[in-house]
């Protein structure tokens, strides 16, 4: 196989419980303390997406591959102009890569690879998820809300917390979360190219932008 085939691992969405073909192989979870109380906010799939960047040989930006996955589905609910839940659905076979957007031939074998029984193991599970299960305001940094949740990927969910910017604006609802390192080996992404072909970090970063609109 060529190196490109090799070059990275990436994360898969998060999507989360997961909706996958298989029932999930972990209940390391965070208790749901969030409510449907509120008005509900269906998400804006053409506006949406994750972004993920993976790395190979030592975490820079020369070394790396970035792309996106497509939400397939999503919702939050808003009460008193406040974000109370919400829960989001990946589509695993909208990963793709952007950095290799341009070369066709290495697009293919990437995203390929990336979603084989190497990597995600997408015909097996075709959706990764993020079920947000606490909500807190936050003063401190650049974010103003910390939000606390269930991460599934391949079946396994994880506890994963993400602190992020939530604008509630009339019918529109809008959250971006801090680009954050998840462990892809935790969800079961393990796969390592030969030593001679340089070594895929266990890092991925994942950062999650939503729109939602008011269901009237």
């Amino acid at each position: 196989m060529k190196r490109i085939l090799f070059s990275l691992a990436i994360p898969a969405f998060f999507t989360v419980v997961s909706c996958s073909k298989e029932k999930p192989v972990t209940s390391d979870t965070n208790e749901v303390t969030t409510t449907k109380d509120g008005s509900r906010f269906v998400l804006d799939t053409l506006n949406s997406n994750v972004e993920w960047k993976g790395y190979k040989v030592f975490k820079s930006e020369n070394t790396s591959h970035f792309g996106t996955i497509k939400f397939e589905s999503g919702d939050v609910t808003i009460k008193d102009g406040k974000l109370e839940s919400g829960k989001f659905v990946a589509d695993m076979a909208s990963l793709s890569s952007e950095d290799l957007k341009n070369d066709a031939e290495k697009l293919e074998k990437l995203n390929g690879h990336l979603k084989s029984a190497d990597f995600f193991e997408v015909e097996k599970f075709p959706t990764a998820s993020y079920e947000i299960t606490k909500v807190s305001p936050s003063a401190e940094g650049d974010y103003n809300t910390v939000l606390d949740g269930n991460l599934t990927v391949k079946g396994i969910t994880k506890p994963i917390q993400f602190k992020a910017n939530v604008a509630v604006n009339g019918a529109e609802v809008s959250i971006a979360t801090e680009p954050k390192d998840i462990m892809r080996e935790e969800f079961g992404v393990k796969f390592q190219s030969p030593a001679a072909n340089g070594v895929i970090k266990n890092e991925v970063t994942l950062q999650i932008k939503v729109k939602a609109l008011e269901k009237k």
